[in-house]
């Protein structure tokens, strides 16, 4: 499984919390789950961090089950909505915005 992931590093504007994440679900989380090849979006809200560490308001994942699907999804017109959708949100943020590619091998518990 291939995630890329969209890391939010930065400070989302003073009052603007609820709208900021009131635009991700009602805009940009429809756009995101219409990527082509995508079999899973995960959308991440930072709870708390380790002292020191950045904030990370924002964390998406989203999953593909191989490179293949993924070039697919970069090529989609979903995807280039969403870049233009995410200027708007970027308007409320102070910070940047990394992307990674990582490789998911999942290792169940002994509690499972």
């Amino acid at each position: 499984m291939i995630i890329r992931y969209a890391e939010f590093v930065g400070q989302i504007h003073e009052g603007k919390e609820a709208e900021f994440y009131r635009f991700v679900q009602d805009v940009l989380t429809p756009l995101w789950t219409q990527f082509d090849g995508a079999v899973s979006v995960t959308v991440s809200r930072e709870l708390e961090r380790d002292e020191g560490a950045p904030s990370m308001p924002l964390l998406l994942a989203i999953a593909y089950p191989d490179k293949a699907a993924l070039e697919r999804a970069m090529a989609c017109d979903a995807r280039f909505e969403s870049r233009e959708q995410t200027k708007i949100l970027l308007a409320m943020f102070d910070g940047v915005v990394y992307h990674r590619v990582t490789d998911r091998i999942v290792h169940q518990t002994l509690g499972s």
